[in-house]
């Protein structure tokens, strides 16, 4: 989970989910979108695959990128567990909100 967020801490990686949120795209319509070079988005498209974040299709010479909200999904409920958010706090002790 903590390499998820690690990934999700770079302004550049977080815009190219925002990106794929409503679509796949290839690498070569992510970069449209940029103005660093195509080797630095690279770099940024690893670190999402790596994490899950992302999945790839390679259709020939061109990849194409999927985001896999079920990865982002996981993390914030692990994250909100570990958090306890939900939870109500009670002299001391956490119990659930109803």
């Amino acid at each position: 989970m903590s390499d998820v967020f690690k990934a999700l801490s770079d302004p550049t990686r977080r815009a190219i989910l925002s990106l794929l949120r409503d679509r796949a795209m290839n690498a070569g319509e992510i970069a449209e979108a940029f103005s660093q070079s195509r080797a630095t988005l690279s770099g940024h498209f690893a670190v999402l695959h790596a994490t899950g974040l992302v999945e790839r299709e390679r259709h020939g010479s061109t990849i194409v990128y999927r985001l896999r909200l079920s990865v982002l999904e996981e993390a914030w409920l692990g994250l909100a567990s570990s958090l306890r958010l939900g939870e109500e706090k009670a002299w001391g002790k956490a119990r659930p909100v109803r």
